[in-house]
């Protein structure tokens, strides 16, 4: 874990006041071990450190006007093969750290050198001699990394909290932001707060003294022909997942955790580190799993959606036990997600509101629980949205539609918007135009009916390059700011451009070859997983089913209508401000509201429609 923040000011004097310590400072969370500050007059970058051995900002050059300065955040794959290549191209090299690998390849190949650089990271570099930042982030976006445009130059930071704490940027959000809240729709780039943007995943950002930022794209999905058997396809996935798994354990063999529910995806991980560890003859690999507690109170309860209570805890036992891991739980204790200082956590980490308000409480509870055995962890996030595991990729009611499938399956959990929220917001936001808009225009960025002759299988191409350019969005965002904010440096091995590259075309026929979801990635694992496990079928991440955590919820909406000085109240209905009626509203409404008012409140949003 560490963090990058800088800002660069091409009108800036050097009495301007310099606020570089205070967005280096706001990311403290992110690296604990200490910070780093450089500084020029028109530039200044930071660094937070997991390690005091991590000595950045890194800079090159002697004389002031000549230096290239990093800030790096992450971890590089391929940093012992650059090294050797560096070096074999005449490139000298005083440290071990991959900050310098960066940095040496810079000088090698300039702003290319993005394309050979593979792992996770988000970085930026300032040229003095050209002057000219470059913000650069991985190819799928697992690390953040956002900017913000000014009259003569830009601020940057790891999170959206490093630019916050610049005393030139004023928190708001205009109608934009508020569709990307309350819709279901993820748009890479996007932030929310007004003049916020993200580096999108596979860019590079420049902003130079003659023009303002412009972004390259320097990787991106794209789609082709998969000419392997079915034999040949199982096989390479599972030599992929091996060699990514290994490759997640310490340079001494130190083993990840596994944060593990039970389902197809964590268990494969799972089995394949316990199998790395046994290899390298290191401890046994520490699982974590959530225990639904309502479930083990009520085991034949029925769930909202009327099948059983969440039962993920059994088979991450079960799996455990077959796998020889130290497996540990933390249980759901249903009215406990409700604590404000909990929730609170959880938004000071997001710095957005969020509608998943009862299972990313408890993710940072299992987060930090996990902290407790290593502090790097694995996860199973991105399986389905690789090999086809969610019911929207499947089924043709939510596959064949004009939005994202993932919005056409989950509206459900949307009733009640116009009941909560303005009627004259919602006709002038028109969430469902703004949705179709985006859908459009991400499917545009592929191509597949160009390139995919037949249009049932280009369509399902379509849906797995959605899923993994917006749905995973969501994924990386909370195993990141949840993750970080627990002290766990959280791996997704699923997101391995590699793996993601050869799996992305192989077709849906392959994929969907026995009946079932994600049968390749089935096949490939079933030998190492108990029989029960392998065939187990896809259950989401448990939710809540006791019904007084939405009773809470509804009292504390009530309650805001009541007070009357939210400055949420100007969103929401006439209706509900004279007799709140939430009865029949979904939990993702109520959730978004609560999180709306929070968030206009702890940060001073201002709302400018």
């Amino acid at each position: 874990m560490s963090a990058i923040a800088g800002w660069v000011d091409f009108a800036r004097t050097a009495e301007t006041p310099d606020p570089i310590a205070a967005m280096t400072s706001a990311l403290a969370g992110r690296g604990p071990g200490g910070e780093g500050l450089w500084r020029s007059t028109h530039a200044a970058l930071g660094h937070r450190r997991t390690s005091p051995s991590d000595a950045q900002p890194l800079a090159t050059g002697d004389a002031a006007g000549s230096r290239t300065v990093l800030t790096y955040a992450g971890r590089l794959g391929n940093a012992q093969a650059l090294r050797a290549q560096l070096r074999s191209l005449g490139r000298a090299f005083v440290s071990d750290g991959e900050a310098e690998v960066v940095l040496r390849a810079y000088e090698q190949w300039g702003e290319e050198c993005a394309e050979r650089i593979e792992g996770t990271y988000a970085f930026a570099l300032w040229d003095e001699r050209r002057e000219e930042l470059l913000l650069v982030r991985d190819r799928m976006g697992v690390k953040p990394l956002f900017y913000a445009p000014t009259a003569h130059g830009v601020l940057f930071g790891s999170e959206p909290k490093a630019i916050l704490a610049h005393p030139r940027f004023t928190p708001a959000v205009d109608a934009g932001g508020l569709r990307d809240i309350l819709s279901i729709a993820r748009v890479p780039g996007h932030a929310m707060f007004r003049g916020m943007r993200e580096v999108r995943p596979g860019c590079v950002v420049r902003v130079g003294r003659e023009h303002g930022p412009s972004e390259r794209t320097y990787w991106a999905l794209r789609a082709g022909e998969h000419t392997d058997s079915l034999d040949k396809t199982v096989a390479t996935v599972r030599e992929l997942l091996e060699t990514v798994v290994a490759e997640q354990f310490g340079p001494g063999g130190e083993p990840p955790a596994s944060l593990l529910s039970g389902g197809l995806d964590s268990s494969t991980l799972t089995a394949l580190a316990a199998r790395t560890a046994s290899e390298l003859g290191t401890g046994p690999v520490s699982s974590l799993a959530v225990n639904d507690q309502d479930a083990e109170d009520a085991e034949h309860a029925e769930g909202t959606d009327g099948t059983s209570g969440n039962e993920d805890h059994l088979y991450a036992r079960l799996m455990a036990e077959h796998a020889g891991t130290d497996h540990h739980e933390i249980s759901l204790a249903g009215l406990d997600l409700l604590d404000p200082r909990l929730r609170a956590d959880v938004l000071a980490a997001y710095d957005i509101p969020i509608n998943k308000g009862d299972q990313y409480a408890s993710l940072l509870s299992l987060f930090r629980a996990a902290r407790g055995y290593a502090p790097v962890a694995l996860s199973g996030e991105l399986g389905d949205d690789v090999f086809g595991g969610y019911n929207w990729q499947r089924f043709d009611r939510w596959v064949h539609t004009d939005t994202f499938p993932w919005v056409e399956e989950g509206r459900g959990r949307f009733d009640g918007m116009a009941t909560v929220f303005d009627a004259g917001l919602l006709a002038s936001l028109d969430l469902a135009a703004y949705e179709r808009d985006c859908h459009r225009d991400a499917i545009a960025e592929l191509g597949a009916r160009e390139a995919v002759a037949d249009p049932a299988e280009a369509r399902h191409r379509e849906v797995t390059y959605l899923a993994l350019t917006r749905h995973a969005r969501v994924l990386f965002d909370r195993l990141d700011r949840l993750g970080t904010a627990a002290g766990l440096d959280i791996r997704v091995p699923f997101a391995d451009p590699r793996l993601l590259s050869y799996a992305f075309d192989i077709p849906w026929s392959m994929k969907s070859h026995d009946g079932r979801e994600k049968s390749v990635l089935r096949a490939a694992l079933r030998d190492v997983l108990p029989e029960r496990v392998a065939m187990r079928v896809k259950t989401p991440y448990p939710n809540l089913r006791d019904a007084a955590y939405d009773r809470v919820l509804r009292e504390r909406l009530a309650a805001v209508v009541r007070a009357g000085d939210s400055p949420v109240l100007p969103l929401l209905s006439d209706g509900l401000r004279h007799t709140p009626a939430l009865d029949g509203v979904g939990r993702a409404v109520l959730e978004t509201a609560l999180q709306l008012d929070d968030w206009l409140r702890t940060y001073g949003v201002r709302v400018e429609l």
